[in-house]
């Protein structure tokens, strides 16, 4: 289907007319630094995650290009319309309620309602907006609490809506990214595991990495990552993997060329993919987790998590 296949491609066809400048330096300090990684989010662009190094290294590993990119929150429901009356972008029509956290198709950012900083924890509150729509912000509050252990980000994320319209129609399960994660394309090589014995050691799958020129991203269905996790790494085998344990089924690829940093168009990307139905009164929240280091490590601290998470789920019985 159309819309199936141009659902998480936004970031790719926005216009870059936002200054290198305003990306660098705009943004307020809000960020945790633990002697491991340095990690910010950025509170002009509804709280996202914008940048991620290790500590003392200027190298951000996300890309941050476009409004598209960041690690966000977004989120789809009801039927595609054609609302370009409305002042719908024409280059997002048709298409369905669609919040996001950084900002719109036209660059209208999200509004902040409340962020908290701790030693090791951060807190943001926002109105996300309407991908599709000019100025148009969403009926819903995103909320989002990153914590910084070590070299892993333990993210929940929560969407509140409370819509009032009554254009896109109820109970219509939509794959949903959990979140959209777009990875510098300096780190080409995709990793992860496909096969029947998870969680025990076997050997990895290295599979070719989709380029969007082909039509879309590499898409990886029927629950084949079996270990719940993607990681994009350089050739000395470091970079970041994704680990969202509520699903197997996993977009992957990358968009441009290889050798892409953090402010170039060409960007990698890995999204969890689960389908749900998200209606007017729809409250829906999840945790996922970002490890960074080498594809060894990313792997053995996904193990660990994996398992205390079952330790910890007897332990309730």
């Amino acid at each position: 289907m159309k819309k199936t296949r141009i659902t998480f491609v936004k970031g790719l066809l926005l216009l870059c007319f936002v200054s290198i400048t305003e990306i660098l330096f705009a943004q307020p300090d809000f960020g945790l630094d633990n002697g491991v990684l340095h990690i910010r989010q950025d509170l002009t662009r509804g709280g996202a995650i914008s940048y991620i190094s290790k500590s003392g290294v200027d190298r951000n590993i996300v890309n941050i290009s476009d409004e598209g990119r960041y690690v966000q929150q977004s989120y789809y429901a009801g039927k595609s319309l054609n609302r370009k009356s409305d002042g719908q972008s024409p280059d997002w029509s048709p298409w369905s309620w669609n919040p996001i956290q950084v900002g719109d198709a036209y660059r209208n950012r999200a509004q902040i309602l409340d962020y908290k900083k701790t030693a090791n924890t951060l807190y943001v509150k926002c109105i996300p907006m309407q991908w599709d729509m000019n100025n148009k912000p969403a009926e819903a509050e995103m909320e989002q609490w990153t914590e910084l252990s070590g070299n892993v980000l333990k993210i929940k994320n929560k969407l509140t809506c409370h819509r009032t319209d009554s254009i896109y129609g109820e109970n219509i399960p939509l794959d949903q990214e959990l979140p959209a994660v777009y990875p510098v394309s300096a780190l080409k090589n995709l990793y992860s595991y496909f096969g029947n014995a998870p969680f025990t050691g076997a050997s990895l799958d290295n599979p070719k990495v989709v380029n969007l020129s082909s039509g879309f991203w590499g898409t990886y269905k029927n629950e084949m990552v079996s270990e719940n996790w993607m990681a994009f790494v350089d050739d000395n085998q470091w970079g970041i993997g994704v680990y969202c344990p509520i699903t197997r089924n996993f977009l992957a690829g990358m968009a441009g060329k290889e050798g892409g940093e953090t402010l170039d168009s060409s960007t990698c990307y890995i999204a969890p993919v689960k389908k749900e139905s998200f209606n007017k009164n729809t409250v829906f929240e999840y945790e996922y987790f970002l490890v960074i280091g080498s594809l060894k490590n990313i792997r053995d601290t996904i193990y660990q998590i994996h398992n205390q998470a079952h330790r910890n789920a007897r332990n309730r019985f």
